[in-house]
C-alpha cells in the first residue's frame, strides 16, 4: 500500500509491480443541479478527477446510486446516462455498479485507475518553491452552495457548472 489510511488523500494507491499502481476511489452526493443528466455528468467527472489528482488514468468505473422510489425513471436514466458519457469521455467504461432506495437521490462513482509509482501526486508534502497547479476555477463548491440556498447569480452557476464538467 503506497498511499492509504495513514495519510488523507484524493484515492488510495496500491502497488502491482516496480512500474504499476493501483488508484481506488469512490466519490458521490446528492444533486446540486436540478438536471438529471447534469448533475450525473458532474457527479461522474468530480470522481473520475480523483484518479486525475494522483497523476493516474482511469481503467474503469462503477456506478454508485440511491433514489427515491418516486423518482421518475426518466430522471434516473438521465442521471446514468449523465455519468456514462462522462466516463466515456474519459476514454473508459462503467462496469457495473449497485444501486439501493433512499429517500434522498445520491449518485457517484467508485473509480479504478493506474500511475506509475514515481509518478503519484499526493496532497501532502509540499515545500516552499514548488509549483501548484490548479486544473479548475476555485469556488465552485460557494456557488453550489448558493445555489441551493437560492442565492446565486444565474451567470456565476453557468460558469461553475461548465467547470465541474472538466475533465482532468
Amino acid at each position: 500500500m503506497l498511499i492509504g489510511l495513514d495519510a488523507p488523500d484524493d484515492a488510495v494507491v496500491y502497488q502491482l509491480s516496480a512500474e504499476r499502481a493501483l488508484i481506488a476511489t469512490t466519490d458521490f452526493f446528492t444533486p446540486i443541479v436540478d438536471d438529471p443528466y447534469t448533475f450525473g455528468a458532474i457527479a461522474a467527472a468530480n470522481a473520475l478527477s480523483d484518479v486525475y489528482a494522483m497523476g493516474g488514468e482511469v481503467l474503469f468505473a462503477l456506478n454508485i446510486a440511491a433514489f427515491p422510489e418516486s423518482l421518475p425513471a426518466e430522471a434516473i436514466a438521465q442521471i446514468l446516462l449523465g455519468g456514462a458519457e462522462q466516463v466515456q469521455r474519459a476514454g473508459s467504461i462503467i462496469v457495473g455498479g449497485h444501486t439501493i432506495k433512499n429517500p434522498e437521490p445520491v449518485y457517484g462513482l467508485a473509480v479504478v485507475g493506474e500511475v506509475h509509482p514515481a509518478h503519484i501526486f499526493r496532497k501532502t508534502g509540499a515545500q516552499v518553491g514548488d509549483l501548484l497547479v490548479l486544473t479548475k476555477p476555485l469556488g465552485t463548491g460557494l456557488i453550489s452552495t448558493a445555489l441551493k440556498r437560492e442565492k446565486a447569480a444565474a451567470a456565476d452557476v453557468e460558469t461553475a457548472i461548465a467547470s465541474m464538467l472538466i475533465l482532468k
